[in-house]
């Protein structure tokens, strides 16, 4: 999902798969992973630092726990989530199916705020750390030292005209990336544990230490639990990780529905993923508690937000710290464009086709534009400041977790695998204890994700209502007896009259009295031919649907099915169609609907019944504007 996006900057507002549904194209699952990998291992470059900011001397504990979660948690979570949802629609796309009609759309709505969360406070956070990364290198100048804010601008706005320009090649240069930036950490930590061999005397600090601060074991470990939610952004590249999916070239006999190579795939990027980042945190972790004194962690210290850096300075010289400081810019700079990626492809997948974004939301440049300047409100809120924003970016991370770990026990439960539902379950209580935690502790994150969800319901509010009017149907299929129906009375008759009925009961006595009235109150000829189209009413919450019109008669009736979200709309995307399959624009009957207009529009706009004579006329004639091919409306 995420990366589809990044690979068609160049032609704004289209897309296409990189991998068919026979495993031809994409790429192999390790190069993809470099992909998540921007997102997910560009944490290594901040995550210490938190750790040990968050967790003082209990930070090895506290990243063990982080790392239990991670193999235990959410990779068995996300390894589930990527064989029922291989697509790349993630999580959210299986709460979407579980959960239908109003319900599940605006618990996508909400979802998508806390996305936009993760996703755009990635950007913000991993160009704020590449500020400091450069500001705190001793060969930048200093007259840099203050401008943390200008050099953090710079780069989202950077990011930002990269994707308005084009997005090309991002697989190749995220393996470059991603290989570069894990070799340096490699050789930093090597270096980190010659130096703790070489000077045992660290490990006796620190044991020294962690007993006169927590001299109970047991107390000790229950500390480190409840600083886990601050180390909770160490968990951020398993949505990423699905999102991806696509991307990953499959087996030969893949289909559609199963693609079954891409699954196996998506599951080794998973697994490998978290053992590489699990190695690479743990044993961070342990270094720079040992290795770098407490206050250097605190605001202005030299390892704030930049703990291996400031090994690779102390251990490798400044010609190797600033070759590792390069590295960590570019790849946190990157990390950003995986975000905004992201963006650009969850957005316009939801809301366009909930009916609730404005046309221009398909298209890049717009959205490009409106996030750049989100991230811009969101740095000088915070100040460019990492600490500040880890909160709102565990709260996005957590709740997206969280949630696919419902989702996933959900669907276990829905699958009969009662075993299978208790432990993800059990999993899903972990998460969910640990966001409530993280939201008491550090609200920043709910605060910023309330204002991202406000702003996409008021849109999408203002958006849905004004577009319910249009032509909602993707397409409009007639089995055999329909076409049956509509081309006799076209070819015989040279015209087309639909009768609109409510299902009912489904009795001659029921067809015969609607057509007495419909005769008697529109003036339809006696000898006229008409025929029956009934609405049967489907999820009302979906916009865009593909409408298949069923024909069979009965007692002499010839009545014609089709069911929908939305009555009007669904009857004039049959009209429509009936013209254009027979040349003859049909004709279309209604009797008044009782009740107050008012209560009936609404009921229109949430239901998808109600006012459905005036509402097929303006659907008509916002769909067809030449009057002379526009099907007529007569109501009586």
């Amino acid at each position: 999902m995420l990366i589809e996006s990044a690979e068609t900057m160049s032609a704004p507002g289209r897309s296409r798969h990189a991998n068919t549904p026979d495993g031809r194209g994409g790429a192999s699952w390790w190069r993809v992973m470099c992909l998540t990998g921007v997102d997910y291992f560009s944490t290594l470059g901040y995550q210490p630092a938190i750790a040990a900011l968050a967790a003082g001397v209990l930070s090895p504990i506290a990243t063990l726990v982080l790392v239990l979660v991670t193999l235990f948690g959410a990779l068995p979570v996300y390894r589930q989530v990527a064989k029922e949802s291989p697509h790349g629609e993630g999580s959210i796309a299986m709460l979407e199916r579980l959960l239908p009609w109003w319900g599940g759309k605006l618990l996508v709505l909400v979802l998508l705020g806390f996305a936009a969360t993760d996703f755009m406070i990635t950007i913000t956070l991993s160009a704020a750390d590449a500020t400091a990364h450069i500001v705190e290198n001793p060969f930048v100048p200093a007259w840099l030292d203050g401008m943390e804010v200008p050099l953090t601008l710079f780069l989202v706005a950077l990011l930002g005209a990269v994707f308005l320009k084009g997005f090309r090649g991002a697989i190749s240069i995220a393996v470059v990336l991603v290989g570069a930036f894990l070799a340096l950490n490699a050789v930093v930590l090597v270096a980190a544990f010659a130096d703790v061999v070489a000077h045992p005397v660290v490990v006796d600090d620190w044991l020294g230490a962690l007993t006169a601060a927590h001299g109970d074991p047991v107390a000790a470990i229950a500390i480190a639990l409840l600083v886990f939610p601050r180390l909770a952004l160490g968990l951020s590249g398993f949505e990423t990780g699905v999102a991806v999916m696509p991307q990953i070239r499959g087996a030969a006999g893949d289909t559609e529905e199963r693609p079954t190579g891409r699954i196996r795939g998506a599951r080794r990027l998973l697994t490998a993923a978290a053992l590489t980042m699990s190695v690479f945190l743990l044993g961070s972790g342990l270094v720079t508690t040992l290795l770098i004194p407490q206050e250097e962690f605190l605001p202005g210290g030299a390892a704030n937000g930049r703990a291996l850096a400031y090994l690779a300075h102390a251990l490798l010289g400044e010609g190797f710290g600033t070759l590792y400081d390069t590295a960590t810019v570019l790849i946190l700079w990157f990390a950003g464009a995986s975000a905004m990626a992201g963006l650009l492809n969850l957005v316009p997948r939801y809301l366009p086709r909930y009916g609730m974004a404005p046309r221009w939301a398909s298209a890049t440049r717009p959205l490009v534009i409106v996030f750049t300047a989100i991230a811009f409100l969101i740095t000088i809120v915070f100040e460019a400041d990492v600490d500040a924003q880890s909160g709102a970016y565990a709260t996005g991370v957590l709740v997206l977790i969280t949630s696919a770990s419902i989702a996933v026990a959900l669907s276990a439960r829905r699958r009969h695998r009662p075993g299978a539902a208790i432990g993800f379950a059990v999993i899903a209580a972990v998460f969910l204890a640990t966001t409530i935690v993280n939201v008491v502790e550090r609200p920043d994150g709910v605060r910023i994700a309330g204002l991202f969800i406000l702003g996409i319901v008021t849109v999408s509010l203002l958006s849905r209502v004004p577009r319910s009017f249009q032509l909602r149907a993707r397409s409009v299929t007639f089995d055999e007896r329909a076409l049956s129906f509509i081309r006799h009375d076209a070819e015989r008759h040279r015209a087309v009259r639909v009768v609109a009925k409510e299902p009912g009961s489904g009795t001659a006595t029921e067809f015969a009295e609607k057509l007495r009235n419909e005769r008697r109150f529109n003036g339809i000829p006696s000898t006229a031919h008409v025929i029956f189209l009934q609405v049967h009413i489907g999820d009302s919450s979906d916009f865009e649907e593909d409408l298949v019109v069923v024909g069979e008669e009965h007692d002499g009736y010839r009545i014609v099915h089709v069911r929908g979200g939305s009555v009007p709309n669904a009857i004039a995307a049959v009209l429509l169609a009936i013209r254009d399959e027979t040349g003859v624009v049909p004709d279309v009957y209604f009797e008044w609907n009782e009740g107050n207009p008012a209560s009936n529009m609404l009921r229109f706009l949430v239901f998808g019944t109600g006012e459905i004579a005036p509402v097929t006329r303006e659907v008509l004639r916002r769909a067809e504007p030449r009057r002379g091919l526009r099907p007529d409306v007569h109501v009586g």
